[in-house]
């Protein structure tokens, strides 16, 4: 009798755009982070983050990745988010 293996030969594809997105909003989201520390307003960044990452992910999206063109941003985004609430 004989038995015959059969093993898939498609190509293991993996996602890094993900991880690109982390990398490129890794420093922007810090120096926002060291910026809010200095202003003592380190809980209010905590509790805003998920929306800056969304915004600041939005914007990598959108092709921005200078690092410094981010963090601009994300600070008048985190601006306007304070002010509202």
């Amino acid at each position: 009798m004989d038995f015959a293996l059969t093993v898939a030969t498609k190509p293991i594809e993996m996602n890094f755009t993900r991880m690109v997105e982390i990398d490129v909003l890794e420093k922007p989201i810090g120096r926002i982070r060291e910026t809010c520390a200095m202003m003592g307003i380190a809980e209010k960044f905590d509790r805003a983050l998920p929306d800056l990452e969304t915004f600041l992910e939005a914007e990598v999206a959108r092709g921005e990745t200078r690092e410094t063109k981010l963090t601009f941003d994300g600070l008048l985004y985190l601006k306007q988010l304070l002010a509202k609430g």
